[in-house]
């Protein structure tokens, strides 16, 4: 009986002592449980997030989805939602965010890893990597000197019938709300139909204009810089080459994938951490060398087909990333002048 009873203590014992221990992991292991709503697609950026859980211990569960539907989700769960953090596809999303002043004020060890154009001005996101609108041609219907200088300068009469974009595709929209910003509404419009009446292509998205130049099809495109990037990776001679324009012209449209850290967050100090891993040197090398995109911190090796940070930053023109965000004035506007 002595014995059973001995038996049962000891059963109390190991009971006691396991919640003893495994109490505190588990309220750890709460803590240190990150939600992250990304715009960014599940195939591009899961390895980092798995670099991340493997450095720091910190596991993150990832609501993936449009960014523009995300944002939107954002902005009605206000401080109820469970997100920490808001990885963005581009600008104006994060800028319909802070404008909300739903994000909290990063720290300056973060913000001054990344160049001030890359970075909110009250220090709300920063950037995680950059995607730069660029001019594809082919370089053996278009000699070099033939090249258009400006944006602007493709609805001369010569380039009728050569130029291709991809007017339903979420990049040039974002392009079309920029042009918006820096040279107004009436500029905008008036570039629009004289693309238009120039005879512009519509193709469904950038691939396809890549496709198009190499098949003759067209001269002259309007992709992101990463599109050709990709042909060129498994052929080296693929008859496509691509440019920015003059300095400062709004077609070098330097949009950026970005994150921030919202005001509800009840684990900031994780979540700063994912921030600070996303502009590290591993996170940074993986953005430029495996998806092509442009790196937003010094000390990265170079991707040979991009230019350097501070090349790029002397192209792209120069304008309040945050207020790109009227996309639906865009999509108006492409309405109206029937280019949608």
């Amino acid at each position: 009986m002595f014995k059973n009873h001995f038996s049962l203590f000891k059963h109390v014992l190991s009971v006691l002592l396991v919640f003893t221990l495994v109490g505190p992991v588990v309220a750890s292991n709460h803590a240190e449980t990150l939600t992250i709503y990304s715009g960014r697609s599940k195939s591009l950026v899961e390895p980092i997030i798995k670099q991340f859980q493997e450095a720091t211990g910190i596991q993150v569960k990832a609501n993936y989805g449009g960014t523009t539907q995300l944002a939107a989700a954002l902005l009605t769960e206000g401080d109820k939602s469970p997100a920490a953090l808001f990885w963005a596809q581009d600008a104006g999303a994060l800028g319909a965010v802070s404008k909300k002043e739903m994000f909290e004020k990063l720290p300056e060890t973060i913000l001054t890893k990344v160049p001030s154009s890359f970075r909110d001005a009250e220090g709300l996101w920063v950037a995680t990597s950059g995607r730069a609108r660029v001019l594809a041609y082919s370089p053996e219907r278009v000699k070099m000197e033939e090249l258009p200088e400006s944006i602007f300068d493709l609805t001369q009469p010569m380039w009728k019938g050569r130029v291709g974009w991809a007017p339903t595709n979420a990049s040039f929209q974002a392009f079309v709300t920029s042009l918006r910003v820096q040279v107004g509404e009436e500029k905008t419009q008036e570039w629009l139909l004289g693309m238009k009446a120039n005879g512009v292509k519509k193709y469904a998205k950038n691939t396809p204009i890549i496709e198009a130049l190499a098949a003759g099809e067209i001269d002259l495109g309007l992709p992101n810089h990463y599109y050709l990037l990709r042909f060129k990776k498994t052929d080296a001679d693929y008859p496509v080459a691509q440019t920015f324009f003059k300095a400062s012209d709004p077609g070098n449209l330097v949009n950026i994938a970005g994150v921030g850290v919202l005001k509800s967050a009840e684990n900031k100090e994780a979540a700063l951490k994912f921030v600070e891993f996303l502009l590290s040197t591993e996170a940074q090398q993986y953005f430029t060398s495996d998806v092509f995109e442009y790196p937003v911190t010094e000390g990265v090796t170079q991707n040979e087909n991009l230019l350097p940070l501070s090349e790029l930053i002397k192209a792209a023109p120069v304008f309040n990333l945050n207020d790109i965000d009227d996309l639906d004035g865009t999509v108006k506007l492409l309405q109206s002048v029937e280019v949608l």
